[in-house]
């Protein structure tokens, strides 16, 4: 087994169907009909990874992802979606989400975006700690400091600022982040790139500079003069 893994949706069919996909892949399943239920689920145990449904009646999965992440839980978290609004995979990448995948989806995707948000969040890289500046990131213990002091970092958050240590000084495109960060590589239009590279900038302050090279991509520098460029 590789991991326990929490599926909310209120569509029975549709839940009993992700849990067995994800059985057969080698994953343990516990399973959630509305958001409370779920929110229930992860108070008294913890998982590897929820995989959420949006549209469910009373407490939606926006509003159970948004407890989750004030509660300090940083559980990764795949959002299901029927919907074909953009401003959703925006707002759930807003508010924490680690993935984003629509209905319909095939399970053989749904599989592989469980494996590689999972591998993110584990850290499953070759012992290696990687510093610049004052930051340090650490792979073996999945962690960041900034002059020895944690800074707290989502699983998607710690993989990104991690592709942007190795690669320091380079101009990474958005479609090369989007590859090695979330896996994606179909040319899909997505502004998560962006949001998280805010995040990044808001957490780590002035200790590293991510230069935004307009039309190009990102770079990330220790050089402080290069602040105000930064910024978007």
């Amino acid at each position: 087994m590789t991991g326990t893994i929490l599926v909310v949706d209120d569509e029975p069919a549709v839940n009993d169907l992700i849990c067995d996909a994800l059985r057969l892949a080698g994953y343990r399943t516990t399973s959630a009909a509305h958001g409370m239920a779920a929110l229930r689920l992860l108070r008294e145990a913890p998982v590897d990874l929820v995989v959420l449904d949006i549209n469910m009646p009373n407490v939606d999965g926006f509003e159970v992802l948004t407890r989750i992440r004030e509660s300090g839980d940083q559980t990764p978290v795949i959002i299901l979606t029927a919907r074909q609004d953009r401003d959703d995979t925006k707002t759930g990448f807003e508010l924490g989400a680690d993935d984003f995948v629509k209905k319909p989806f095939g399970i053989e995707e749904l599989t592989l975006r469980v494996k590689a948000v999972l591998r993110r969040a584990k850290g499953d890289e070759p012992t290696t700690t990687l510093r610049i500046g004052a930051i340090e990131l650490d792979l073996d213990r999945h962690a960041v400091t900034c002059n020895g002091e944690i800074i707290e970092l989502s699983a998607t958050e710690f993989r990104l600022l991690q592709v942007l240590m190795e690669d320091a000084n380079r101009v990474l495109s958005k479609a090369q982040l989007l590859r090695r960060v979330w896996g994606i590589d179909d040319g899909l239009e997505t502004t998560v790139v962006e949001t998280y590279i805010s995040y990044l900038r808001k957490k780590l302050g002035p200790s590293l500079s991510i230069r935004t090279v307009r039309g190009v991509g990102y770079q990330l520098t220790s050089d402080r003069s290069n602040r105000d460029a930064a910024q978007q």
